[in-house]
Protein backbone atom coordinates (compact mmCIF):
# COMPACT_ATOMS: atom_id res chain seq x y z
CA UNK A 1 0.00 0.00 0.00
CA UNK A 2 1.24 3.17 -0.72
CA UNK A 3 1.71 6.04 1.35
CA UNK A 4 0.62 9.70 1.07
CA UNK A 5 2.32 12.81 3.25
CA UNK A 6 1.09 15.94 2.90
CA UNK A 7 4.54 18.58 2.41
CA UNK A 8 4.47 21.89 3.78
CA UNK A 9 1.97 24.55 1.86
CA UNK A 10 3.89 27.72 -0.22
CA UNK A 11 2.37 30.44 -1.29
CA UNK A 12 1.73 29.88 -5.22
CA UNK A 13 2.44 32.24 -7.71
CA UNK A 14 0.45 32.92 -10.86
CA UNK A 15 0.87 30.22 -13.51
CA UNK A 16 3.31 31.58 -16.44
CA UNK A 17 2.00 31.12 -20.10
CA UNK A 18 4.75 32.13 -23.18
CA UNK A 19 2.62 32.88 -25.99
CA UNK A 20 4.86 32.10 -29.14
CA UNK A 21 2.91 33.78 -31.83
CA UNK A 22 3.93 36.25 -35.11
CA UNK A 23 0.59 37.40 -35.67
CA UNK A 24 0.52 40.15 -33.41
CA UNK A 25 -3.64 40.61 -33.31
CA UNK A 26 -3.85 37.09 -32.76
CA UNK A 27 -0.65 37.63 -29.83
CA UNK A 28 -2.43 40.45 -28.32
CA UNK A 29 -6.21 38.48 -27.93
CA UNK A 30 -4.31 35.68 -26.41
CA UNK A 31 -2.41 37.83 -24.08
CA UNK A 32 -5.55 39.82 -22.73
CA UNK A 33 -7.56 36.73 -23.07
CA UNK A 34 -5.19 34.64 -20.72
CA UNK A 35 -4.56 37.71 -18.39
CA UNK A 36 -7.96 38.07 -17.60
CA UNK A 37 -7.99 34.61 -16.34
CA UNK A 38 -5.11 35.10 -14.11
CA UNK A 39 -2.16 33.73 -15.81
CA UNK A 40 1.06 35.89 -16.06
CA UNK A 41 1.73 35.82 -19.91
CA UNK A 42 4.85 36.94 -22.33
CA UNK A 43 4.86 36.97 -25.78
CA UNK A 44 7.50 36.32 -28.06
CA UNK A 45 7.32 36.28 -32.08
CA UNK A 46 10.18 34.04 -32.70
CA UNK A 47 11.25 30.32 -32.01
CA UNK A 48 14.73 31.43 -31.45
CA UNK A 49 12.99 34.40 -28.50
CA UNK A 50 11.01 31.22 -27.16
CA UNK A 51 13.67 29.26 -26.72
CA UNK A 52 15.73 31.70 -25.13
CA UNK A 53 13.31 32.84 -22.53
CA UNK A 54 14.08 32.58 -18.73
CA UNK A 55 12.99 31.80 -16.27
CA UNK A 56 11.13 28.76 -18.13
CA UNK A 57 7.22 29.24 -18.18
CA UNK A 58 4.90 26.67 -17.13
CA UNK A 59 3.21 26.39 -20.27
CA UNK A 60 4.09 27.54 -23.56
CA UNK A 61 0.77 28.41 -26.58
CA UNK A 62 3.06 27.54 -29.66
CA UNK A 63 2.50 28.61 -33.15
CA UNK A 64 3.93 26.15 -35.86
CA UNK A 65 4.26 28.98 -38.60
CA UNK A 66 6.96 31.25 -37.28
CA UNK A 67 9.22 33.57 -39.10
CA UNK A 68 12.46 31.93 -38.37
CA UNK A 69 12.30 28.34 -37.08
CA UNK A 70 9.77 25.73 -38.17
CA UNK A 71 7.52 25.43 -34.68
CA UNK A 72 7.74 21.53 -34.74
CA UNK A 73 11.56 22.45 -34.11
CA UNK A 74 10.89 24.52 -31.64
CA UNK A 75 8.79 21.96 -29.63
CA UNK A 76 11.69 19.06 -29.93
CA UNK A 77 14.29 21.89 -28.56
CA UNK A 78 11.94 23.00 -26.02
CA UNK A 79 11.20 19.55 -24.59
CA UNK A 80 14.56 18.19 -24.73
CA UNK A 81 15.33 21.64 -22.39
CA UNK A 82 12.28 21.85 -19.83
CA UNK A 83 8.89 20.05 -18.72
CA UNK A 84 7.19 22.96 -19.63
CA UNK A 85 3.74 21.97 -20.77
CA UNK A 86 3.23 22.34 -24.76
CA UNK A 87 0.34 23.45 -26.49
CA UNK A 88 0.35 23.84 -29.87
CA UNK A 89 -2.28 26.40 -31.57
CA UNK A 90 -2.26 26.25 -35.51
CA UNK A 91 -3.62 26.88 -38.66
CA UNK A 92 -2.14 23.72 -39.76
CA UNK A 93 -4.82 20.85 -38.85
CA UNK A 94 -3.38 18.02 -41.06
CA UNK A 95 -2.44 14.71 -39.50
CA UNK A 96 1.11 14.18 -40.59
CA UNK A 97 0.87 18.18 -38.44
CA UNK A 98 -0.26 17.01 -35.40
CA UNK A 99 1.34 13.32 -35.15
CA UNK A 100 5.15 15.36 -35.67
CA UNK A 101 4.12 17.90 -32.91
CA UNK A 102 2.87 14.97 -30.44
CA UNK A 103 5.37 13.11 -31.63
CA UNK A 104 8.15 15.62 -30.51
CA UNK A 105 6.72 16.52 -26.96
CA UNK A 106 3.70 18.57 -27.26
CA UNK A 107 0.75 18.28 -25.05
CA UNK A 108 -2.39 19.06 -27.20
CA UNK A 109 -2.75 20.41 -30.36
CA UNK A 110 -5.24 23.02 -31.23
CA UNK A 111 -6.06 24.15 -34.91
CA UNK A 112 -7.14 27.74 -35.61
CA UNK A 113 -9.45 29.23 -35.60
CA UNK A 114 -10.24 28.29 -31.44
CA UNK A 115 -12.29 30.07 -28.76
CA UNK A 116 -11.00 31.77 -25.62
CA UNK A 117 -13.46 29.29 -23.80
CA UNK A 118 -11.91 25.75 -25.61
CA UNK A 119 -8.48 27.32 -25.33
CA UNK A 120 -8.46 27.87 -21.33
CA UNK A 121 -9.79 24.40 -20.94
CA UNK A 122 -7.40 22.70 -22.92
CA UNK A 123 -5.00 24.74 -20.60
CA UNK A 124 -6.35 23.49 -17.52
CA UNK A 125 -6.68 19.96 -18.70
CA UNK A 126 -2.68 20.14 -20.10
CA UNK A 127 -1.99 21.68 -16.27
CA UNK A 128 -4.32 18.54 -14.00
CA UNK A 129 -1.43 16.27 -15.98
CA UNK A 130 1.19 17.93 -15.71
CA UNK A 131 1.53 20.36 -12.58
CA UNK A 132 -0.76 18.86 -10.04
CA UNK A 133 -2.20 21.16 -7.44
CA UNK A 134 -2.45 19.75 -4.05
CA UNK A 135 -0.46 16.96 -4.85
CA UNK A 136 1.06 14.86 -2.04
CA UNK A 137 4.36 12.95 -1.86
CA UNK A 138 3.56 9.19 -2.71
CA UNK A 139 5.41 6.88 -0.81
CA UNK A 140 5.85 2.83 -2.09
CA UNK A 141 8.49 1.01 -0.90
CA UNK A 142 11.92 2.27 -2.09
CA UNK A 143 9.73 4.81 -4.46
CA UNK A 144 8.97 8.34 -3.88
CA UNK A 145 6.89 10.35 -6.25
CA UNK A 146 6.79 14.20 -5.72
CA UNK A 147 3.94 15.34 -7.90
CA UNK A 148 4.36 18.79 -7.15
CA UNK A 149 8.26 19.16 -8.00
CA UNK A 150 7.99 16.11 -10.25
CA UNK A 151 10.87 14.70 -8.92
CA UNK A 152 11.25 10.97 -7.92
CA UNK A 153 13.50 8.64 -6.03
CA UNK A 154 14.44 5.21 -5.59
CA UNK A 155 15.97 4.48 -2.64
CA UNK A 156 16.69 7.88 -1.51
CA UNK A 157 18.35 8.44 -4.54
CA UNK A 158 17.10 10.95 -7.14
CA UNK A 159 15.54 9.61 -10.96
CA UNK A 160 15.78 11.87 -13.88
CA UNK A 161 13.19 11.21 -15.94
CA UNK A 162 11.58 12.84 -19.17
CA UNK A 163 7.80 14.69 -18.53
CA UNK A 164 6.02 11.55 -20.12
CA UNK A 165 8.09 8.79 -18.07
CA UNK A 166 7.22 11.13 -15.00
CA UNK A 167 3.50 11.05 -16.17
CA UNK A 168 3.59 7.46 -16.62
CA UNK A 169 4.97 6.15 -13.33
CA UNK A 170 2.71 8.49 -11.59
CA UNK A 171 0.07 7.11 -13.60
CA UNK A 172 0.53 3.56 -11.78
CA UNK A 173 1.82 4.94 -8.44
CA UNK A 174 -1.53 7.06 -7.60
CA UNK A 175 -3.32 3.28 -7.41
CA UNK A 176 -0.23 1.02 -7.15
CA UNK A 177 -0.76 -2.83 -7.30
CA UNK A 178 -3.90 -1.77 -9.86
CA UNK A 179 -3.63 -2.37 -13.25
CA UNK A 180 -4.14 0.34 -15.44
CA UNK A 181 -4.70 -0.34 -19.11
CA UNK A 182 -2.61 0.88 -22.27
CA UNK A 183 -5.00 3.02 -23.39
CA UNK A 184 -6.06 5.09 -19.97
CA UNK A 185 -2.18 5.46 -19.48
CA UNK A 186 -1.61 7.17 -23.41
CA UNK A 187 -4.62 9.32 -22.68
CA UNK A 188 -3.24 10.23 -19.31
CA UNK A 189 -0.21 10.95 -20.10
CA UNK A 190 -0.39 11.99 -23.87
CA UNK A 191 -4.05 13.07 -24.77
CA UNK A 192 -7.54 12.53 -24.04
CA UNK A 193 -8.05 11.79 -27.89
CA UNK A 194 -4.82 9.59 -28.83
CA UNK A 195 -5.14 8.10 -31.78
CA UNK A 196 -1.16 7.15 -32.39
CA UNK A 197 0.50 4.34 -32.30
CA UNK A 198 0.52 2.37 -28.52
CA UNK A 199 4.23 1.10 -29.52
CA UNK A 200 5.54 4.47 -28.18
CA UNK A 201 4.07 3.68 -24.77
CA UNK A 202 6.21 0.13 -24.55
CA UNK A 203 9.56 3.02 -25.26
CA UNK A 204 8.81 4.76 -22.57
CA UNK A 205 8.35 1.75 -20.15
CA UNK A 206 11.53 0.05 -21.33
CA UNK A 207 13.33 3.78 -20.38
CA UNK A 208 11.48 3.72 -17.37
CA UNK A 209 12.45 0.63 -16.20
CA UNK A 210 15.93 0.84 -16.66
CA UNK A 211 15.91 4.20 -14.95
CA UNK A 212 14.20 3.45 -12.24
CA UNK A 213 17.03 0.41 -11.91
CA UNK A 214 14.49 -2.35 -10.47
CA UNK A 215 12.99 -4.39 -13.53
CA UNK A 216 10.14 -5.70 -11.25
CA UNK A 217 8.82 -2.28 -9.77
CA UNK A 218 6.66 -1.18 -13.30
CA UNK A 219 5.31 -4.94 -14.40
CA UNK A 220 3.48 -6.07 -17.10
CA UNK A 221 0.26 -7.86 -16.90
CA UNK A 222 -0.36 -9.57 -20.16
CA UNK A 223 -3.47 -8.62 -21.86
CA UNK A 224 -4.46 -6.00 -19.67
CA UNK A 225 -1.68 -3.20 -19.35
CA UNK A 226 0.53 -2.25 -16.65
CA UNK A 227 0.69 -2.10 -12.68
CA UNK A 228 3.35 -0.98 -9.95
CA UNK A 229 4.72 -3.95 -8.27
CA UNK A 230 6.42 -4.64 -5.12
CA UNK A 231 8.78 -7.47 -6.75
CA UNK A 232 11.91 -5.37 -7.03
CA UNK A 233 14.04 -8.58 -8.35
CA UNK A 234 14.39 -9.79 -12.22
CA UNK A 235 12.29 -12.76 -11.27
CA UNK A 236 8.42 -12.08 -11.38
CA UNK A 237 5.05 -13.69 -10.47
CA UNK A 238 3.66 -15.90 -13.18
CA UNK A 239 1.42 -14.39 -15.68
CA UNK A 240 3.50 -11.20 -14.96
CA UNK A 241 6.38 -9.67 -17.17
CA UNK A 242 9.42 -7.34 -15.90
CA UNK A 243 11.29 -7.77 -18.88
CA UNK A 244 10.08 -6.01 -22.09
CA UNK A 245 6.99 -4.43 -23.36
CA UNK A 246 7.47 -6.23 -27.32
CA UNK A 247 6.93 -9.45 -25.56
CA UNK A 248 3.54 -7.89 -24.16
CA UNK A 249 2.80 -6.27 -27.56
CA UNK A 250 2.63 -10.05 -28.99
CA UNK A 251 1.14 -11.72 -26.42
CA UNK A 252 -2.17 -9.09 -27.09
CA UNK A 253 -2.42 -6.50 -29.81
CA UNK A 254 -4.75 -4.96 -27.18
CA UNK A 255 -5.05 -4.39 -23.01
Amino acid sequence: MAQVTDPAATAAAPLSVLVVEDDQGIADSLVRGLSRDGYAVRCVGTGNDALATRPVPDVVLLDLGLPDLDGVEVCRRMRRQSDAAIIVVTARGEEADRVAALDEGADDYLVKPFGLAELLARLRAVLRRTRPTGAELIVHGPLTVDPRTRRVTVGGEEIALTPKEFDILHCLAVDPGRVVTRQEILERAWDAHWYGPTKVLDVHIAALRRKLGAPGLVETVYGRGFRLGTDLSADSSPGISPQTDADADAGSATP
